[in-house]
């Protein structure tokens, strides 16, 4: 008589958890690459499906439209920005020099983070946001919130709402951002010095703290 080995179920659920995880970032990269060649407006589902080779209902369980792989393309982007922000607040820095390193990694990373799509996509294309906030999305601004914050209360930087400023550093960044990344070449120094600029001379005109 064959004996049929069955496997723990404890070993069955992590083999499929990691199929899973597996299959989503499978789904992310053939996005990155179809979203760079053929543009975000061009781009199909089917496409998409193409490229990881997995059936069309498997990629169903994951995402339900383009519109949702890009959502996650970006929050997993904010995921992984978001250590390298915390890295920059333990530093030590000066408020003005926080600002000028936050922007510089941050165009840095996004230049890396989308080169395929930045350097092949039509030139011209906007570039797309995610509509709402994401849970990444929203730890990043608190980051940012927080470290403008901790200026105030060093006395470093301008005594004014921390939500209002972490909004308008935010929005520069990735206003400025993305209008590098339509340009040949991604020019990210250009970009990050020009964005410092209209953050800090901004800053300039909100009221200070006690002497």
């Amino acid at each position: 008589m064959t004996q049929v080995a069955y496997l723990p179920a404890s070993l069955t659920v992590g083999k499929r958890e990691q199929t899973k995880v597996a299959n989503r970032q499978a789904i992310l990269d053939a996005a990155r690459e179809v979203f760079g060649e053929l543009g975000y407006e061009t781009a199909t589902v089917r496409d998409i499906i193409r490229r990881t080779g997995l059936a069309a209902g498997t990629f169903y369980n994951y995402y339900r439209s383009k519109e949702e792989v890009f959502a996650a393309l970006a929050d997993d982007g904010a995921r992984r920005f978001g250590p390298i922000l915390k890295g920059l607040r333990g530093q030590g820095y000066s408020f003005e020099t926080f600002v000028e390193r936050a922007i510089g990694a941050y165009f840095d990373f996004i230049a890396d983070e989308h080169r395929n799509w930045a350097a092949r996509r039509p030139a011209g294309e906007p570039h797309l946001h995610v509509q709402g906030e994401t849970p990444e999305m929203a730890a990043v601004f608190a980051d940012v919130r927080g470290a403008l914050a901790e200026a105030i209360a060093e006395r470093k930087g301008p005594l004014a709402d921390p939500d209002y400023m972490a909004a308008a550093c935010i929005a520069i960044a990735r206003d400025v951002g993305d209008k590098m990344l339509e340009r040949r070449p991604v020019d990210t120094t250009g970009a990050a010095e020009f964005a410092v600029r209209m953050i800090l001379n901004g800053l300039k005109g909100l009221p200070k703290g006690p002497a």
